[in-house]
């Protein structure tokens, strides 16, 4: 039975009730539960940009059958949830995979807006989503995700950090990517390098917003107007032709303090 009322807004309820739904008619026992994390569970959802993020947690690895069913589930929700059906994005993980953090990274079934469902390897952004999920997740379906997944350790969280900065972001302070002198990219890279700074101090993952505000009270003040504006900027499309350089500084800035 669908959690009353899992999120403030009704219809991406409406959503999670449907997808919940069509879970349980098909997994039956196998679906454990049902969970939001990402910005839905840390305070930043945003309307206009983010995605419903979620995990599938079930009892077993899903065999090719399921998986060829759950993507036909996730045409339907597509095709007939509105703009919210065609923004879910998540993974279906058993309670093994759940629980740890896997040394061999191995797949799974997900999908996304870029992504379409089928299986995929679950990078070390999933250390940091486990943490997110452990400690704010939202239950839809199913117990409490803290008694599901181990305690993801400071020390775990960090390197994931880093690990995400040498391999997702050395390379984007070239400005060569068109993309990059998008308005909205530049307030996406300078609010997630707050979050990462903040995620290195303290061992804890929070809200962009809340991120934002710790680094300019923490970091030099030659960063504050840059922050200030990428909150401006968030849902901005105009292009800024190059990339201002202060984006692409503020970028090494932030692998520079993490050392990678």
């Amino acid at each position: 039975m669908l959690a009353s009322a899992p999120t403030p807004y009704a219809d991406i309820n409406d959503v999670l009730a449907l997808l919940l739904a069509r879970q349980r008619a098909l997994l039956g026992e196998q679906l454990v539960g049902l969970y939001l994390y990402g910005s839905l569970a840390t305070g930043d959802f945003d309307r206009a940009s983010s995605d419903i993020d979620f995990v599938a947690a079930t009892t077993v690895t899903l065999d090719a059958t399921a998986v060829a069913a759950l993507r036909a589930v996730h045409a339907e929700i597509a095709a007939s949830g509105g703009a919210w059906g065609r923004r879910l994005e998540g993974a279906y993980l058993p309670l093994a995979a759940l629980r740890r953090d896997e040394p061999a990274r191995c797949w799974h079934p997900f999908l996304s807006e870029t992504t379409p469902f089928g299986m995929a390897e679950l990078g070390m952004d999933w250390v940091i989503n486990r943490s997110i999920l452990r400690e704010h997740g939202v239950v839809v379906y199913g117990p409490a995700p803290a008694t599901l997944i181990d305690p993801v350790t400071p020390a775990e969280l960090t390197a994931a950090v880093r690990v995400l900065l040498r391999d997702e972001w050395r390379s984007f302070g070239d400005g060569k990517d068109a993309q990059h002198a998008q308005r909205y990219w530049q307030a996406f890279a300078v609010l997630t390098m707050c979050r990462a700074l903040y995620a290195l101090d303290h061992a804890e993952i929070i809200s962009k917003p809340a991120a934002a505000q710790w680094a300019e009270r923490q970091l030099p003040p030659e960063w504050t107007p840059l922050i200030r504006r990428a909150l401006a900027w968030r849902h901005d499309k105009q292009p800024d032709t190059p990339a201002p350089p202060e984006t692409l500084r503020f970028i090494q800035y932030a692998l520079g303090r993490a050392q990678v």
